[in-house]
């Protein structure tokens, strides 16, 4: 897919500061006309003084807002399911409802969009469907759980639908595992104000923990989200885009060690990333004092 030719391309999840957005300028940088959405319009003032790029309000999560989008969308050759969110918190304090929520968001809101535009993308010579998960997919994480069994599930219905679509109806299926890349995720995440409860078997150590579920270890991710998406516009646009991409700080390495390291050893680096290590020494003095 040459980088000259005139396509048509919609991103979800385009709010300011975030991979969409990045992906939306990257692709319109390229030649390509764009379709970049997000729930509340207003949070793409970045993309709002960009000639040529045409904002869409979109809430994936709602059956309403896909079939207005699709009303919007006259033609699509590339399709990239990229909105998402974030919960964290350990597996016993899990928000049942919140978690379900993640999931729509997740993966249910992308099924729901991949269905909504299949026919337009049937129609298209060049039809492709970006399905945006993360290293997450294949990395076990305290704290977590909900959102990379969410991401772990939106690779295998990728890796399925690549098996469904791309010899049978013509449409490659691609699946972007990011690695970590500089983007208002802390922000986020700090403003949902994620917080152990009072009874929780965490209390003890809730101070220690909290900056964990803010996702504060994110902050020494250095990558920008426009020399990621450069990458990713790059690998994407070519005559034959690997099935899988990586891309990202630590992308290949995760890659590369999931593939080689005993279980044990992943177990090891992925607590050590966030100093969960931390965290389980203080438990366990703090059951010791309770048991003294």
């Amino acid at each position: 897919m040459p980088s000259t030719t005139k396509c048509t391309v919609l991103i979800s999840g385009c709010s300011d500061g975030g991979t969409g957005s990045a992906l939306a300028k990257e692709f319109h940088a390229r030649g390509l006309r764009v379709y970049a959405t997000a729930r509340n319009v207003s949070k793409m003032q970045i993309l709002a003084n960009i000639q040529d790029i045409e904002l869409v309000a979109l809430d994936i999560s709602s059956p309403d807002s896909i079939a207005d989008c699709v009303k919007r969308v006259p033609e699509l050759d590339i399709l990239v399911n990229n909105a998402g969110t974030q919960y964290t918190m350990p597996i016993s304090d899990l928000d049942i409802a919140e978690a379900k929520k993640l999931f729509d968001a997740n993966v249910w809101g992308h099924i729901a969009i991949t269905q909504a535009f299949l026919p337009l993308l049937l129609r298209s010579e060049k039809g492709m469907v970006v399905n945006h998960t993360s290293v997450g997919a294949g990395l076990v994480m305290p704290l977590q759980a909900a959102y990379n069994a969410s991401k772990a599930a939106m690779a295998t219905f990728s890796d399925t639908l690549r098996l469904e679509m791309e010899n049978t109806f013509g449409i490659k299926v691609v699946q972007l595992r990011t690695g970590g890349v500089k983007t208002n995720i802390i922000t986020n995440s700090q403003a949902k104000q994620f917080v152990i409860p009072e009874k929780s078997i965490w209390a003890p150590v809730r101070e220690r923990i909290d900056d964990i579920l803010k996702l504060g270890w994110a902050e020494k991710f250095r990558i920008p989200a426009e020399q990621w998406a450069k990458q990713v516009v790059g690998d994407l646009l070519k005559e034959s885009p690997a099935k899988t991409i990586w891309r990202g700080e630590m992308a290949w390495l995760v890659r590369i060690m999931g593939a080689v390291l005993p279980s044990g050893w992943m177990d090891s680096i992925s607590k050590s990333n966030i100093k969960f290590g931390e965290v389980e020494r203080a438990v366990r003095g703090a059951r010791r004092e309770k048991v003294a």
